[in-house]
């Protein structure tokens, strides 16, 4: 009788798995048409996004255009992706152990060409790939970044969070633990300005380190 497989050869045989489903999910992304005034921006998808052994995953709203649409780098090399950096700065996190995604995989532009809110529709389109994602990962977190990001998960599995009210508040979702939180960029500082999330990040990383993953 052969012997069973070892937790290491186990191990080994998720992550190819894994893999291979994250690789689909990128071409799938890459040859998505379904949003017409996203011809030609980067679908921000792949390797830079985070360990697919994260346990927590950031949902931001959309790429923007002066960072991830250039860079291929989610919240990153723009005023927003600045602002998060340094929010992981303050409670010691970092990008190596966290994978981070958008609501929206394409960066959508107004009429001027400036960052623009995505669409319902929009959301809408993207959202099976969000939980393929959710699939692939299996995280024991999930924080949501933006109220865009929040009617997102909504989609997926509802839930009666609404941002305002439950910033920073984890509750059971969809088999792991939901966290909202504002989201970094410019606009967000109106409702939340930065100390406030700076306070948000620190409950954060407090939750992540004693609160039950379901």
């Amino acid at each position: 009788m052969p012997d069973s497989p070892s937790f290491q050869e186990y191990a080994l045989s998720r992550q190819a798995r894994d893999r291979g489903a994250f690789d689909a999910l990128v071409a799938t992304v890459a040859s998505c048409r379904r949003c017409p005034r996203m011809e030609g921006r980067t679908r921000v998808l792949g390797p830079a996004n985070g360990p697919l052994s994260a346990r927590v995953l950031f949902v931001a709203e959309a790429p923007g255009r002066l960072g991830a649409d250039r860079s291929g780098i989610p919240l990153a090399g723009d005023r927003t992706g600045r602002a998060f950096e340094q929010l992981l700065t303050c409670v010691g996190l970092r990008r190596s152990d966290i994978f981070i995604t958008n609501a929206v995989l394409c960066n959508p532009r107004d009429d001027k060409g400036r960052n623009d809110r995505p669409s319902r529709s929009e959301v809408v389109n993207c959202n099976n790939h969000l939980a393929r994602l959710l699939t692939i990962l299996d995280p024991m977190w999930v924080v949501t970044l933006g109220l865009v990001a929040l009617q997102a998960a909504a989609a997926i599995e509802p839930h009666t969070m609404c941002l305002r009210h439950d910033v920073g508040q984890p509750i059971p979702w969809f088999g792991r633990t939901l966290i909202p939180l504002y989201h970094p960029g410019p606009r967000a500082l109106i409702h939340r300005p930065r100390h406030l999330q700076e306070g948000d990040f620190r409950r954060l990383s407090a939750s992540l380190s004693s609160h039950p993953a379901p």
